[in-house]
């Protein structure tokens, strides 16, 4: 999955992700944004219930909270996400179907580690092991969870700002986004994410959420930098004076 994400990093420099304002047919047909978004993302959803499920491990505290933080993140993108989208956006179907193959093997990832393999090795940290309630006070899941959160609402504040920046139904102008952490970084949301996704890691402190993690950045951050660049080439005197970064506020 490292290797592959790798690869992945490298080609999206070369390659556009035909989504969102990169929309592109070459990608496959185009469907509707909110069915493809909801098809998307659910099977993640679905599977690492289904793991929770099956697990006896699936009451013990620690693995239920990595659980629960997991599901809020994909409870929202699925159920609650497509359906705020505004206008007549498509997505390519092959876009929607390795979004879905990389989230099945995501959830067996995440969901076999921590709820069946973790339980088979020496899996503690700061002298604490997994099962452990003193996890939960440990410094690692507390920043880890801070930093999810954090990332969350991020996320969450920046997807506002993207869906309200048309002002009618029948607007399909682009726009620059402003405010919030789109003064720093023109891809803001990507920023949420991402912080997500590494606090996700250091909470489970687990090689399964550095692998997410790695894969996310690998995908996101070509992406912001497509962006950038597109957003400078559309809207080059507002982009003027601003030090905008592409997704990593100060640095990139």
């Amino acid at each position: 999955m490292t290797v592959i994400a790798v690869i992945v990093f490298v080609s999206l420099y070369f390659v556009e992700a035909g989504y969102g304002m990169l929309v592109s047919a070459r990608w496959g047909k185009l469907i509707n944004n909110k069915v493809a978004w909801f098809f998307m993302e659910v099977p993640v959803f679905v599977a690492m219930m289904v793991l929770w499920a099956l697990s006896p491990h699936r009451l013990d505290l620690v693995p239920l909270v990595f659980f629960l933080i997991f599901e809020l993140h994909y409870f929202q993108r699925v159920f609650v996400f497509p359906f705020l989208m505004k206008g007549k956006s498509k997505m390519p179907i092959g876009i929607m179907l390795m979004g879905v193959g990389f989230n099945c093997l995501n959830a067996i990832m995440q969901g076999y580690w921590i709820f069946y393999e973790s339980y088979n090795v020496n899996y503690s940290v700061f002298g604490l092991h997994y099962t452990d309630v003193q996890w939960l006070y440990s410094p690692h899941f507390i920043l880890g969870t801070m930093l999810f959160f954090i990332g969350f609402f991020v996320n969450l504040r920046s997807d506002y700002i993207i869906r309200h920046l048309r002002k009618s139904p029948d607007d399909h102008n682009h726009y620059l986004p402003k405010g919030s952490m789109f003064n720093y970084v023109t891809s803001a949301n990507y920023c949420g994410e991402l912080m997500e996704w590494l606090g996700f890691a250091i909470l489970t402190w687990s090689m399964a959420g550095l692998v997410f993690f790695i894969w996310t950045f690998a995908n996101l951050v070509p992406r912001a930098n497509t962006l950038y660049h597109k957003y400078q080439h559309d809207f080059k005197e507002e982009m003027e004076g601003k030090k905008l970064k592409r997704v990593i506020p100060f640095i990139y």
